[in-house]
């Protein structure tokens, strides 16, 4: 993607079903499941930007001792800070993360602090081991104000208002109310279930407590991935399915995907079951994680972003009045890529059909090395293009039309400063942009950064086009859904979309995408929502494109974000 998006978090939890001896014996080392944890967390870094941690839990840590290792980092390369500092401890005592229980995390911050008060693993501590919990999570809430605010009614004092701080106050009044009521506590299960059954919006959620009772629960519409694999040695969960496969070299089929609605419960005793914790409701598992953000080694989404690339072709072709001799095709470095093969294997179908070539090849290269620190905002926009570096040679000046495929368009900031002058600079008579996603015309509240109108390209190209007057007519409608509970919301800003054709929406966007001296002629092409929902028929969550939210929350979330637009409010719309 040529913007750079933030989006979910990764976990990884890991338990040990065996004694220590028994590591120790058949693989003949101490740290078995820091290190198996570990992999896990590096092959999942691209979920990690901002932060990393590490919780390591001791079943029989005797007395006078913690029962719990706990590290963090919010250093310039967390994770590989957060490996090294664990790695020390683990040099310097015998017995620091060496526990039965991994917990770990990789923080991509959507909002809020970058200190370690803001990475998780979070812990509510108690010298009573059924009290205590650790808790990691790929998470984002609607309605942390309804939640803090009932919190608050019952006795809380909430010292933090970010999410995670919300939910394990939340698990832990569920968690005390049982022992309550019942004495002690009959499972996790019911916890799960009474904290969590209040929640709107995405969540993964990891935890255990002291006595080594841990749980994975995913929301009732799946909407965040989980994948979880269970053998007579350990059992494990992560946000995505390749990191247990490298870590445990299983084939796919032995990696599962945890049911949305569900919680893998792993006992203190080892013994590991599925419980169902969250009513049933529609699976619209985010459509994002297959298009961008999840790995593409994975082998389902490596098969599907080839799919969205094959669907391309037929409007790439009829935007090239089906001359591919005077075309060369390329894409934006790096998700693309997979999307790209998939393009190209069909376009060489099509040329070969008529005994053509197609003529390809990687135009754009990603200068990864590239890094600026300079403080004043002129002078870095001035470098910011240069990020992104152009193969020469390739593309023949003044007659050829320069295909690129992007995954996505978000912002389209990046397209418009850095990469589209770039590219024109090999003069071609053409620039024809291909997403392999639809335009994306919503906010998003369920973990990608994208909840304010202004930034979406889409939105600001709308407004562009809308009728005298339409605009303030949506934004009096909005104040007034708002004033309704979110379950009888609408989505004002459907209205608005449906006012303008698509192909003149289009239109709008490659305007605005259309940097000031660029000398090609510029178009753009966007996968349709049916090929879409054809290449990733298991992922319907695509509320980004349709505004069709899977909570209540999030139509809450767009009609609160026109406000904010016409407002001229800068802010968090959830």
């Amino acid at each position: 993607m040529s913007d750079s998006i933030q989006h979910e978090c990764g976990v990884a939890l890991l338990r040990l079903r065996k004694d220590a001896a028994y590591y120790e014996r058949k693989y003949e080392t101490r740290s078995y499941g820091f290190q198996k944890v570990a992999l896990m967390l590096e092959k999942q870094h691209n979920r990690g930007q901002d932060g990393a941690g590490l919780a390591c839990l001791h079943l029989r840590p005797g007395q006078g001792r913690p029962c719990y290792d706990l590290e963090k980092s919010v250093a310039s390369l967390p994770l590989a800070d957060l490996i090294a500092r664990c790695g020390r401890r683990l040099s310097e005592d015998p017995l620091a993360f060496r526990g039965e229980v991994f917990l770990g995390h990789l923080r991509y911050a959507t909002f809020g602090r970058h200190d370690l008060a803001a990475c998780h693993p979070f812990v509510r501590d108690s010298a009573f081991l059924d009290r205590l919990l650790l808790l990691a999570g790929n998470f984002n809430l609607t309605d942390t104000r309804a939640l803090s605010e009932a919190l608050v009614a019952s006795g809380h004092h909430l010292p933090s208002a970010a999410d995670g701080a919300i939910i394990l106050q939340c698990l832990t009044h569920a968690l005390e109310r049982e022992r309550e009521r019942y004495g002690t506590m009959r499972g996790l299960a019911p916890i799960l279930r009474a904290a969590a059954s209040r929640f709107d919006g995405a969540f993964v959620l990891c935890g255990t407590t002291g006595q080594g009772d841990a749980f994975a629960l995913r929301d009732a519409n799946g909407i965040r991935p989980a994948y979880y694999y269970v053998d007579d040695e350990v059992a494990v969960v992560a946000s995505e399915r390749p990191a247990i496969q490298a870590a445990f070299d299983r084939p796919t089929g032995e990696v599962n995907e945890l049911p949305p609605g569900k919680a893998l419960l792993i006992h203190a005793d080892g013994a590991v079951e599925l419980a169902d914790c969250l009513d049933p409701a529609p699976r619209r598992a985010c459509v994002f994680e297959r298009i961008y953000f999840s790995r593409a080694n994975d082998a389902e989404i490596h098969a599907e972003r080839k799919h969205l690339g094959h669907a391309l072709v037929p409007q790439v072709v009829r935007a090239l009045g089906g001359d591919l001799g005077n075309a060369f095709v390329s894409y934006i470095p790096n998700s693309a890529q997979v999307c790209f093969h998939g393009l190209l294997e069909a376009l060489l179908a099509v040329a070969l059909n008529d005994g053509r070539t197609v003529r390809f090849g990687q135009v754009a290269v990603k200068d990864a090395k590239f890094r600026t620190f300079i403080a004043d905002a002129e002078a870095r926009k001035g470098l910011a293009m240069h990020v992104y570096d152009v193969t020469y040679g390739l593309v023949r000046p003044g007659s050829d039309t320069l295909v690129v495929l992007d995954d996505s368009i978000v912002r389209g900031t990046t397209m418009r400063s850095a990469i589209l002058p770039v590219l024109d600079r090999l003069g071609p008579k053409r620039i024809l942009v291909a997403s392999s996603a639809p335009p994306i015309l919503y906010p998003d509240c369920y973990g990608i950064d994208m909840a304010t109108l202004h930034e979406l390209v889409a939105f600001n190209a709308l407004v562009d086009c809308l009728p005298e007057g339409a605009l303030e007519e949506a934004y009096a409608e909005a104040r007034r859904q708002l004033e309704l509970p979110a379950e009888r919301q609408t989505n004002v800003l459907r209205t608005l979309y449906a006012q303008v054709p698509l192909p003149t929406l289009i239109g709008a966007i490659a305007r605005r995408l259309r940097p000031e001296g660029l000398r090609a002629k510029l178009d753009i092409v966007f996968q349709t929502l049916g090929d879409l929902r054809r290449c990733c028929p298991n992922h319907t969550g695509d509320w980004y494109f349709t505004g069709d939210y899977p909570t209540p929350g999030g139509v809450r979330v767009v009609n609160r974000a026109l406000v904010n637009y016409m407002e001229h409010r800068d802010e968090r719309a959830y």
